[in-house]
Formats: structure tokens, sequence, C-alpha cells
């Protein structure tokens, strides 16, 4: 494996048919077959790798796999159907009821449902910080505190929250530190470095890059990643091997097409810095953002999301919107189209 992001992005090819082709099939197969009974006896009992069924794992997922982990840094991974089932397989492959959620309170919105209302008809509670307060952080532990749950930058606001600060905070209390590096991507920020256990991806954003399909990635140790794999296997969540391939493919350009999207984000952040129709301009890189000095430490460069703030509430907002020209009314992100949306209104209509 090469310690070159392009390179591994581009050259990991985990599975070669004995027609040796170049570029990476679609395995469009729900089962696969044995040449025994003994061999499919030792491949389900795990005593021979293989693959058995698509559900648990395909060739084409396996590679998407491969090519994130070496990404992010980390050991194994599991992909799904969603960046959605990502969270949820995350959450509760690893607690129980009875069990307790640290969780930041800039949160996407699917996100925050599943915490307040999905997981504690389970009996799994969650409790929100304040990344203004870090030392509020130590007083909302309880004893059955087992995650931390955080997005960096967050959907939308785009606060930072200080990684090397969590890493140190879930070691001292014993959590799970999950980090959602959804808007960061593998190429921009690697939050296991900084002590993440669990890092999740929506893949249908800029892993995708082009709004084709929908995945999600569930990255972590080997020790972590085999109860998620028990989990995901016997519930389902499995992502479809086209999908994958697509996904695998759409890792080969990933730091390119970053790179891009930074360099146009960055222009447009330092226009409308400073406009007087603003409230607010965040945009991780800009030296006006207030946690500017956090980003730079613990990113690459500042990607590809900006947040305006319009002064004169919804009705200004949308005005602003309709009169847009060449950008895209859609709650998706990371596409190579230019993409516009008022979160309070759509995605994040329901946390208020």
């Amino acid at each position: 494996m090469s310690e070159h992001f392009e390179t591994n992005s581009i050259r990991i090819n985990s599975s070669k048919s004995n027609q040796k082709e170049h570029s990476s099939p679609i395995y469009l197969s729900s089962s696969f077959t044995f040449e025994s009974a003994e061999e499919a006896r030792a491949t389900f009992a795990e005593e021979l790798p293989g693959y058995i069924y698509s559900r648990y794992s395909n060739p084409n997922s396996s590679e998407l796999i491969e090519k994130v982990c070496a990404a992010e840094g980390t050991e194994n991974g599991i992909a799904t159907a969603s960046g959605m089932a990502a969270m949820f397989g995350s959450i509760a492959s690893l607690l129980q009821q009875g069990d307790h959620i640290l969780a930041s309170r800039s949160l996407f919105g699917s996100t925050h449902q599943l915490l307040t209302r999905v997981f504690p008809k389970w009996g799994i509670t969650s409790t929100y910080g304040d990344i203004s307060d870090y030392l509020e952080w130590d007083k909302l532990i309880q004893p059955n505190t087992k995650m931390l749950f955080i997005e960096t930058p967050s959907n939308p606001g785009l606060e930072i929250i200080d990684l090397e600060w969590a890493g140190k905070f879930a070691a001292a209390h014993n959590l799970i530190l999950v980090v959602d590096n959804c808007f960061a991507t593998p190429y921009l920020q690697q939050p296991a470095k900084w002590g993440a256990h669990i890092v999740t991806h929506s893949a249908t954003k800029y892993i995708d890059g082009q709004g084709r399909v929908i995945g999600g990635l569930i990255l972590g140790s080997n020790e972590l990643i085999k109860e998620v794999q028990f989990f995901t296997r016997h519930t389902g969540p499995a992502i479809s091997p086209f999908n994958a391939w697509i996904l695998s493919k759409s890792m080969e350009t990933l730091g390119v097409r970053m790179d891009r999207h930074c360099d146009n984000a960055e222009k447009v952040a330092a226009y409308f810095d400073g406009n007087a129709e603003l409230d607010a301009v965040k945009y991780p890189f800009l030296k006006s953002h207030p946690q500017h000095h956090l980003a730079i430490k613990q990113m690459k460069r500042g990607g590809g999301i900006i947040t305006l703030t319009l002064k004169g509430g919804l009705q200004r907002a949308q005005r602003f919107i309709d009169q847009l020209a060449m950008i895209s009314l859609t709650p998706n992100l990371g596409d190579s189209r230019s993409i516009v949306t008022h979160p309070a209104s759509t995605t994040h209509s329901k946390l208020s």
C-alpha cells in the first residue's frame, strides 16, 4: 500500500477474475458458489476466506472499503446502503438498552432524529454538548455514557470540533468516539489520527461526487468493525454491488475533485465575506471563522461548503435562492454541479 492518497485510490484492486481485467468489473451476483460441501462449511465457519452472499460482502464493496480505509488510516470497514444506514449501524451495533450518548449539538437533521426519537424507544438516550464550552462536557458525562458522537465540520453550520480534544476526552472517559467525516472527506481530514474509534460517511455526497448513487461507510478497528459486521450481516443494510462499484471508481478522482471544490469555495467565500447584506459568512479556512485555528490544524483544506446567513429571515433567503442562476436547488451536496439549499426549512426543519 502506498503512502499517497491518489495512488491508493486508483491502484487498490481487491480481486481480479481469471480474465485479468485492468478495471474492476461489477459483481452483480446475490450469492457465490463453492467447489465442495466442505469448502462451503469452512467458509461459513470463517475458517476460509471467501464470498458467500452479497448481503454479507461482495468484491465491489470490499474494494471500496479497502480504498477508504487506506485513505482514513483505519483497519476495516462496512459499506452500507446509505449514509443514514451507516449512522444507525455505528450506534445500534455498539450500544444497548440503558446506554447514553454524548453528542455535539450541531448534527445533521436525520442524525438528530435518530438520537432524539428512534433510539430512546430502545432505551438509548442522548445529551448534547455546546462546542463553545468544552469544560461543560465533563458535567454532561453520566455513569452510563458509552459513546461520544460528533460531526466536524458540522452539517450545515460548519462548526469545527477539536478532534485532538475529542480523542483525549473520549479516552479519559472510556468512550467510543464516532466522527461523521462526511463534509471533510478522507482526503481533507482523517479523524482516526486524532483518536476516533469509528469514522462514518454518507458516501452519497463527495465520495460519489456526481449525485448518482446512495451509500454509506462505517470504518474503524478490526475489533469494533467485527461487532458492526455481525449487526449489519443480520439486519441487512447492505450496499448494492453496482453502487459500491460506482463509489470505488469515484475514489479514483476524489482528491482532484476536492481540490477544485476547495478552490471554488475559497473564492466564493472571500467574495461574500464582509457583504453588508449578510449577517455571517462561514467557511472553515476564512480567518473570520470562529474555529479557523482548528480547521487549519486538522484539515488539509476548507472543503466545498459555504454557509451564508442573510439578513431578513426566511423570505429574504428564499428570494435570494430563487434569483440564483446555474445553481441547483436540491438537498444533496458534494455534486459536480453547484447546489444551494435552505436547511432550516428543509433538511433541518424537524429540529424545531
